[in-house]
């Protein structure tokens, strides 16, 4: 027995001090205070913030095509991988459905807009010209469509669009996959330049307490803590919405899959304050994507699911997007029909797919559907521009946990989820680190150049599937 012990030690759990969270948490305290006693300075760190998110940005591209590249050519044929694509969009178009209509639901409820008797005709609208005007791409069909192909195969890549991405990378894999034997090699290269890409993430991620700095002074700073108070129903009603939405409905979902959605977000953490402090989906994908592999779903699923998801899964966005409107119609005193919301509903079941397309994502997809409606003001979003930073920091975690989530149905769906390897990830994450070598972890499925080989087993010991 003794030998049995010492052959697997238990890890002890990391100082707190060795904990990047500890210092984002303790960075974002920071950036508050600093906000709050010192603006001018706080103004001034805005660089910070920026600098990293950029610098994440810059990542994302390369990052996104090497999974799903990976992830389609992992697939033991086209079926498989259409089969998974098909089941991750229901996913996520349910899950955006759920969203959009528990926003409008509690919206209705709370009514967090009436009695505030706004003249639209007084307000000021020249400070979200510049998101109305970017909104425009999106309220057409048509516009919509021709903004995914990219003028290049590098525009794709420079432009940070991410739905062009999307687009290029599909393209790539499918025709690198019918290229058979010939096109393994590349594929296998492909995926070796992923390991190399999570090792530049891991070391920018040291500057993840900066950026988080960075942000949070400068939104304090510039807005201050008592700007909020007359919104303050707002956002208390959203942030409860969320929470709503992530312990019930997601809750469900992840204990059909077997977990406990409190275990699952322990795990996240990290990608949590990070969220929190800078405000960006774009800083936590990488981790995510990497911590969703090494979690026992097959690499495969997450390379599809999760950047797809980036684009098309943003149930905290979709929540904030039918709530703003709401707001807006109640505080301007605008009548709006069942009939209205239900088309309010439908046209954002579209439009919301566009949000990581543009910066200011929902500010924009926002000011694009309320110009499609024709009855809702659009100069209303004047009274949102200032707590509408407070508020992305809700929208990136629900949207992070909700395509997590999804990854996890979708593997499970699919027979590719090791619930050992799962459990023992969420009940000791502490054994568990998230380092770039992480992506050639034996325990999770990975690309092989003659082969993918993934083993699934449910929580009694089964064998469910195995793809060869």
């Amino acid at each position: 027995m003794d030998q049995a012990v010492a052959s697997n030690p238990v890890k002890k759990r990391k100082s707190i001090f060795k904990e990047l969270y500890f210092y984002v948490l303790s960075s974002i305290v920071l950036g508050i205070l600093a906000g709050h006693y010192f603006p001018e300075f706080a103004i001034s760190m805005k660089p910070l913030g920026d600098g990293f998110i950029k610098i994440i940005k810059m990542m994302i591209g390369p990052v996104v095509f090497c999974a799903i590249v990976s992830g389609i050519c992992s697939m033991d044929n086209m079926r498989s991988a259409g089969r998974v694509a098909g089941k991750t969009i229901l996913c996520f178009m349910v899950f955006t459905l759920i969203s959009l209509t528990l926003g409008l639901i509690i919206a209705n409820v709370t009514q967090p807009g009436a009695g505030m008797n706004v003249d639209p005709s007084t307000l000021d609208t020249s400070a979200i010209q510049g998101y109305v005007t970017s909104g425009h791409a999106l309220t057409s069909v048509h516009a919509f469509l021709m903004n995914i192909i990219p003028t290049s195969l590098v525009s794709a890549f420079t432009s940070g669009d991410t739905l062009q991405v999307l687009l290029v990378s599909i393209m790539f894999a499918i025709s690198l996959f019918l290229l058979g034997e010939k096109g393994k090699p590349i594929a296998q290269a492909i995926q070796n330049a992923s390991h190399i890409l999570f090792k530049m993430i891991g070391l920018i991620m040291y500057l993840a307490p900066l950026g988080a700095f960075g942000a949070m002074a400068f939104t304090v700073g510039k807005f201050g803590i008592s700007s909020l108070s007359g919104l303050f129903q707002l956002m208390a009603v959203f942030y409860i919405t969320c929470i709503i939405f992530i312990v019930v409905v997601l809750g469900l979902i992840t204990k059909y899959c077997g977990f406990s959605i409190f275990k699952l977000m322990r795990y996240l953490k990290e990608e949590i304050f990070i969220a929190l402090g800078t405000g960006s989906s774009e800083s936590i994908l990488p981790r995510a994507i990497e911590k969703m592999s090494k979690m026992g779903c097959s690499r495969s699923i997450v390379g599809l699911v999760m950047p797809t998801g980036y684009s098309f899964n943003l149930t905290g966005t979709a929540i904030s997007l039918t709530m703003s409107a709401l707001f807006i119609a109640q505080a301007t005193n605008t009548e709006i029909t069942f009939a209205h919301q239900v088309y309010l509903l439908l046209l954002m079941l579209i439009t919301s797919k566009g949000a990581a397309a543009v910066p200011g994502a929902a500010f924009v997809v926002l000011a694009s559907t309320l110009e499609s409606t024709g009855y809702i003001p659009v100069a209303g979003m004047v009274l949102i521009l200032g707590i509408d930073r407070f508020m992305t920091e809700a929208r990136v975690i629900t949207n992070l946990i909700g395509n997590s989530v999804t990854t996890l149905l979708v593997a499970k769906w699919e027979g590719v989820l090791d619930y050992k390897l799962a459990n023992d990830v969420l009940d000791n994450p502490q054994n568990y680190p998230l380092t770039a070598e992480s992506a050639t972890n034996p325990t999770t499925a990975h690309l092989n150049p003659t082969r993918l080989q993934v083993t699934s087993v449910t929580p009694t010991g089964n064998k469910l599937a195995e793809m060869a």
